[in-house]
């Protein structure tokens, strides 16, 4: 990477990556609160039964939002409930209130707060914060990923044989498309698992928990975050830059080194 003519770009890098630290466990913690208890829960769907967002989901992008604007003032914003806001410094904001809301509104544990930051079109900084196991996984580019302090690296020696993969799925794929890959995995004698929350799959494929996480087509509040711990973990993904509109996503792929020949094999991909 080319070291930035501005000598003070780090500076503004890690003072944004400080801040989605702080805000990612704020909102985490409004959220948790309503996690403990459910019975104050309102829930609308969106798309469709499975596709739903709660009073949780927006009170905590209303927080980041809120946080980020007093802070810079400048930045760009989006987010998952509220959308695209505008900002001339360069940087974009790209959050997820509660990642994984099917799990978090039936009591599972398997949710999360994702912030990234870009600086034009590129990923520089990523925390993905799960509550409920307060876990907290940060990256900088070029500076490393880390859970709760520690530094974190992608399993060494993982195959999709010998590792699990982590699985996305959704209703804006025809149900083939995730069928055949299980299909094709368990033939070839890998396993799957999914728990609902792609932004966690991702933190966890860092964490070297997961050999890699493959889904057909996530939103970019969803995986931006995730994306960059696995880079700085050591892992590889293949670049949404090649996306045709960040804001209407694509697919995700990421993974320790030994699994990219045989996933990318695996989905189709080139």
């Amino acid at each position: 990477m080319t070291p930035s003519p501005n000598p003070h770009a780090d500076d503004a890098v890690e003072a944004r990556r400080q801040l989605a630290e702080a805000i990612a466990r704020e909102g985490g913690a409004i959220a948790l609160s309503y996690f403990r208890d459910r019975s104050r829960l309102t829930v609308d769907e969106k798309m469709n039964g499975q596709d739903v967002v709660s009073v949780a989901d927006k009170q905590v992008e209303t927080l980041l939002r809120r946080r980020i604007a007093e802070a810079f003032a400048d930045d760009s914003l989006l987010g998952e409930e509220y959308g695209m806001e505008h900002g001339s410094s360069g940087f974009t904001w790209v959050m997820d209130p509660i990642d994984g809301t099917s799990p978090f509104v039936f009591g599972i544990p398997a949710w999360c707060v994702s912030v990234a930051v870009m600086r034009g079109q590129e990923i520089v900084a990523g925390v993905v914060f799960a509550p409920t196991t307060n876990e907290l996984y940060s990256a900088r580019r070029g500076a490393g990923a880390r859970m709760n302090g520690a530094a974190i690296r992608v399993a060494p020696n993982v195959s999709l044989r010998n590792g699990v993969l982590g699985l996305g799925a959704n209703h804006r794929v025809p149900s083939r498309t995730i069928s055949t890959v299980v299909e094709k995995l368990l033939d070839r004698g890998g396993m799957f698992i999914r728990n609902g929350s792609g932004a966690l799959m991702l933190a966890y494929v860092a964490a070297g928990r997961l050999a890699a996480y493959w889904e057909p087509h996530m939103n970019a509040w969803d995986c931006y975050a995730g994306f960059l711990l696995v880079e700085e973990a050591g892992g590889w993904i293949v670049d949404p830059a090649g996306w045709d509109d960040m804001q209407k996503g694509g697919a995700v792929l990421a993974g320790a080194p030994g699994t990219r020949a045989d996933l990318l094999d695996l989905v189709g991909a080139s």
